[in-house]
């Protein structure tokens, strides 16, 4: 019976993966490795240069060799031992630039890709998962895969290649004076194991509690409006005081963890010292260094003490850097875990013809948000081009998850859409996308300037273009009152503007794109009459001779539509025009009926 090869280990696999991001960076991995061991070959020779001087130069005949002038002995290794310094410092500094750049090169790379991964998402994930939490993905978790270049993996080669050059540079000069000095140990290494194992733990709960912070301070600094609007401040400041508490423990364990271990390291390197210093002197009286002079003893015990600093300077911080490259790993399988989910929009076809007329046609569309709860339910419909189709129905009908689908911004989950008698998804998803327009209920603006929101920074789209287009839906006007134009700071999410002057630039931005299908979701939900008015004017020009949907509350608004379709818990239950429909005297009949009768009362209030 044969047995499977075992599986490569988690950490070994993330770590592989890692590196391949670094591969076009590989002249800086390789010279960082070099320079690692060029280090490692350096640390013992400063404590080699003092033993030597201490063996040597203070003989009287090196000291009178001294005294005759500047060639003298000491003065000479001195010289070289500056020299040293240099060389070693201009290493370890191309050392730390080179590892810290080649983690940066490689944080960039990655970052792109989490971002390029982020964007093709299908918007279910954003459904699923708090911003906050591909927030801190994106940055913070990215920001400590850094860490396993610049503070570990490579720093923990080179310190141990300098803690084994140390050792052999010790065995070769006294093997048994190096075993006294190393008794202290194993307290140390059970001491790092400890420490090792509790700072992985407090990284691990400070990580999930910055993820936590990020998430709520993202979605209540987006919702403060809310929260002021309901007198929630106290409420809301009290999770996020939770919340920031749990931050607080989880860095005080760490803190605790290193204020223990630092005094341990502390301890034992001091003990190493005096046991150096009592095993040498003991000797010393039983005469067992009688084939040595006194000026070649104290060269051993003096080395040895800066070979002990040496060996003991990476090793308080070797095990914090297992930890920091612990923690990159963990932050690179959070990071990769993005990368690799594969609910993406799928954008494998690349047909892209010269013209789209725009006709629509769904056939048997289920569709659900979540596994089994639909919220389309055998949905057949077409729309010929150029037509005009207006959806109406009680909020949950499914009104917006029809228009979603056209563009692909979900997957349905059974049935076939068609444009122009082609399957959606045999179009190249940005051709697709660039000729629908799309004017929703909910606008967004960016942070910048008005040109820069309508355009979405189209260097294709003038700013004639877009002054035309202005003028078409009647803001012109109005955007040259604001300061500096066409080039006012909207703020972000469009601050400085009302609502319905938000919704009014969104159409704009429509109009620029000259999409062969419009889309509108309540796009005069949210204005006055006079926006309103202005709106639909732009509108009947707008949807002439392209193919429109529509969606509105306000029945008024969709009287010329060429089709009126009804949804009623997902479901079609009436199509047809509004003189039809009313004839029929059915579920849109009351619709109709129910807003004529409440248009009524307010004109009487």
């Amino acid at each position: 019976m044969t047995t499977a090869p075992a599986a490569p280990k988690p950490g070994f696999s993330l770590l592989k993966r890692v590196f391949k991001f670094a591969a076009p960076y590989r002249n800086k991995f390789y010279a960082s490795l070099v320079l690692s061991v060029v280090l490692a070959i350096m640390a013992p020779l400063r404590p080699l240069l003092i033993q030597l001087t201490i063996n040597d130069g203070l003989k009287n005949d090196a000291l009178g060799h001294f005294l005759k002038g500047p060639g003298g002995f000491i003065i000479e290794i001195t010289v070289i031992q500056i020299v040293l310094l240099l060389i070693e410092s201009a290493c370890r500094f191309y050392f730390t630039f080179t590892t810290a750049s080649l983690g940066q090169s490689v944080v960039k790379d990655l970052r792109v890709t989490t971002y390029n991964k982020i964007v093709h998402l299908n918007l279910s994930q954003f459904d699923k998962t708090p911003i906050g939490t591909l927030t801190t993905r994106t940055i913070n978790d990215i920001e400590s895969v850094n860490d396993i270049f610049s503070d570990g993996l490579i720093p923990i080669i080179a310190d141990m290649l300098s803690i084994i050059s140390i050792l052999a540079y010790m065995f070769s000069v006294d093997p048994v004076l190096t075993l006294v000095c190393l008794a202290p140990f194993p307290v140390l290494i059970i001491a790092t194991y400890f420490f090792k194992n509790a700072v992985n733990k407090s990284f691990i709960s400070v990580r999930n509690a910055v993820a936590k912070l990020n998430a709520f301070v993202q979605e209540h600094i987006t919702g403060m409006g809310l929260v002021q609007a309901f007198a929630a401040e106290k409420r809301e400041q009290s999770k996020f005081s939770n919340i920031n508490k749990d931050h607080r423990n989880a860095n005080i364990k760490a803190i605790f963890a290193y204020s223990v271990f630092f005094p341990v390291v502390e301890l034992v390197s001091a003990l190493s010292v005096g046991l150096l210093v009592w095993w040498a002197a003991r000797e010393s009286q039983a005469l067992q260094y009688i084939s040595r002079s006194p000026h070649e003893v104290a060269g051993i015990i003096t080395s040895f003490i800066l070979c002990l600093n040496l060996l003991f300077r990476p090793l308080r911080v070797i095990a914090d850097k297992f930890n920091v490259l612990q923690m990159g790993m963990i932050a690179s399988e959070r990071v990769f875990k993005v990368i690799d989910n594969e609910d993406v929009t799928l954008n494998q076809n690349t047909y892209q013809p010269m013209t789209m007329a725009g006709r629509i046609e769904f056939s048997h569309v289920n569709f659900a948000y979540i596994e089994d709860r639909y919220v389309l339910k055998d949905v057949s419909f077409h729309i010929e081009a150029g037509q005009t189709l207006a959806i109406v129905g009680h909020t949950g009908s499914g009104k917006t998850s029809i228009i979603s689908l056209i563009n692909r911004l979900y997957t349905i989950n059974s049935g076939r859409i068609a444009i122009d008698d082609i399957d959606i998804n045999e179009y190249e998803l940005g051709f697709l996308r660039s000729k629908i327009g799309v004017v929703l209920q909910d606008v967004f603006l960016f942070s910048g300037s008005v040109l820069d929101n309508v355009t979405l920074r189209n260097t294709d789209i003038s700013r004639g273009q877009v002054i035309e287009a202005a003028k078409l839906i009647g803001l012109h006007d109005f955007i040259l009152k604001l300061p500096g134009g066409y080039d006012y700071n909207v703020m972000e999410r469009g601050a400085t503007l009302s609502l319905g002057q938000r919704q009014l630039l969104s159409f704009v931005r429509a109009l620029l794109y000259d999409p062969s299908i419009l889309i509108l979701d309540e796009a005069t939900s949210s204005v006055d009459s006079e926006s309103e008015a202005l709106i639909q004017n732009a509108i009947d020009k707008l949807i002439s001779g392209r193919t429109s949907i529509i969606i509105a509350h306000r029945l008024s608004t969709i009287r010329k539509a060429d089709k009126i379709m009804v949804l009623d818990k997902g479901e079609i239950v009436e199509i047809g025009s509004h003189e039809e429909l009313i004839r029929k005297e059915g579920y849109y009949y009351q619709l109709n009926k129910i807003q004529f009768d409440n248009n009524k009362n307010q004109r009487v209030i």
